[in-house]
């Protein structure tokens, strides 16, 4: 699914080879953000783009729609991209569009968390998707 702020798509071969049903989803084009579009960061607990529009409305539209997916096809767990403002679990940039990370979560993999989902990064699959009963 290209759905980066690049308009590439990451594609993890280990989660396609599974053969599990997967819902892809990208919570910045379901929120309204178009690909590409600029890169952009948690800067004070908004989301706002290197040029520094405010984001943050649809970032927690994307948002509102996962947990909307979330409750209609049962979701236990999500694989999210690593460090995004939307997506990133544990760390994400922080806000200086510096590459300089900080401890957090992006807003939809927060809101995923509240939830109750088990939210991984694609860095992460090779040590929970051997391991379903785990990952739940």
């Amino acid at each position: 699914m290209p759905c980066r702020y690049d308009a590439k798509a990451k594609t993890h071969p280990a989660v396609i080879a599974l053969g599990h049903d997967w819902v892809p989803f990208c919570p910045e084009v379901a929120g309204g953000l178009g690909t590409p579009r600029p890169p952009a960061e948690i800067v004070g607990g908004l989301v706002k783009t290197i040029e520094g529009q405010d984001v943050t409305r649809e970032y927690l539209l994307g948002a509102e729609e996962a947990l909307r997916l979330v409750a209609t096809h049962q979701i236990e767990l999500a694989i999210l991209k690593a460090r995004s403002p939307a997506c990133g679990s544990g760390q994400v940039y922080d806000g200086s569009f510096s590459r300089r990370l900080r401890s957090g979560d992006g807003v939809c993999a927060a809101a995923l968390k509240r939830a109750g989902v088990k939210v991984i990064s694609e860095e992460e699959i090779d040590g929970h998707l051997d391991r379903p009963s785990e990952s739940r």
